[in-house]
Formats: structure tokens, C-alpha cells, sequence
């Protein structure tokens, strides 16, 4: 089967002291290269919650109840991009599933984003990334946090920087 989703040619999937595998620059990356594009199928919150317990996290979410995964175990091994979190991340979203380097990368360096740049909803869980500005405890409503959205700017989805525009009060 072929990918869902691409990966730069500068880049190698390899064990992560993250988590798992992780997304690796094998050669050097320039601020602004695009590092991966998130592929899968559009699914509603509803068939998310059915897929969960099979497919485990492989979701990007493109809308409130919106989101680009695959729905088979077989397309998940394709869709994966194989970012993990880091509350120090290296990568960030241009639109809604184009990852690309937030600043110059280093060959060796594990590719990271902060799911707070993609993600909206109820979760919590303990954070891994052994960053020094580590959070502890990454949420699904991270992308609320101002000091986030200053430090990340327009790294954020499309969708939630939509969804930051409307909550500001009106100028």
C-alpha cells in the first residue's frame, strides 16, 4: 500500500528516547522546509471514537468535529508521521497538516512538534519530553495558553488559529 502521508527525503523514521519512533532530519532542514504532510481520510469525532482503541492516536484534527486519520490498521502504518510532542518542538504547521522546521535543524536532530498546535479537546497526559521548559503535563486545550501562542505564532493549525481569532475581543 502506498503512504498517506509524505516524508521529507531529509528525514528518517528511528527510535526515539521520546517515545516509540520518532522523526529524525538525516540531513540538514532550512526554517520553512516542509518536513511532512499528514495524510488518512476525513472522519467525523463519532468514527474517531469507534477507531481509538484499534488505530490508537494517529489523528489530526482539522475541525471541531473533523479529522484526517486512517481507519485501517494497515493505512495507519502509511498516515504515521512519526512526530512526537515536545514542549521545545522544532516543527509547526503551515494550514492544516503541512509540518514544516520552525527554524534550522541539524542533522540527527529528532523532529518534534508541540501537540498543542494541533490538538483541542479533553485529554491530559503526563509529558516525556525531557525539554527544559517541559510543561509536565501536556492537555488538549494547551493551545489556549498565551505564552504558546506567542512563542508559536502562526505554527498553529489552520483550524486553531481560527478558533484563537475568534476568542480574541473585539479591537
Amino acid at each position: 500500500m502506498r503512504p498517506l502521508s509524505y516524508l521529507s527525503p531529509a528525514t528518517a523514521v528511528k527510535e526515539s528516547a521520546i517515545h516509540g519512533r520518532g522523526l529524525f532530519a538525516i540531513s540538514a532542514i532550512t526554517a520553512g522546509e516542509i518536513v511532512a504532510i499528514k495524510g488518512g481520510r476525513i472522519i467525523s469525532r463519532e468514527v474517531l471514537k469507534e477507531l481509538q482503541p484499534l488505530l490508537g492516536p494517529a489523528e489530526i484534527q482539522i475541525d471541531d468535529n473533523l479529522f484526517i486519520s486512517p481507519v485501517t490498521l494497515e493505512e495507519r502504518e502509511g498516515s504515521m508521521i512519526f512526530s512526537n510532542h515536545s514542549c521545545d518542538p522544532n516543527i509547526g504547521l503551515r494550514g492544516e497538516i503541512t509540518f514544516v522546521a520552525m527554524r534550522d535543524v541539524a542533522a540527527g536532530e529528532e523532529l518534534t512538534h508541540d501537540w498543542a498546535m494541533t490538538d483541542d479537546d479533553d485529554s491530559s497526559t503526563e509529558c516525556r519530553c525531557a525539554a527544559a521548559n517541559c510543561r509536565g503535563v501536556i492537555t488538549g486545550k494547551d493551545w489556549q495558553r498565551p505564552e504558546l501562542q506567542a512563542r508559536y505564532g502562526n505554527f498553529f493549525s489552520a483550524y486553531l488559529l481560527e478558533k484563537m481569532q475568534r476568542m480574541k475581543p473585539e479591537q
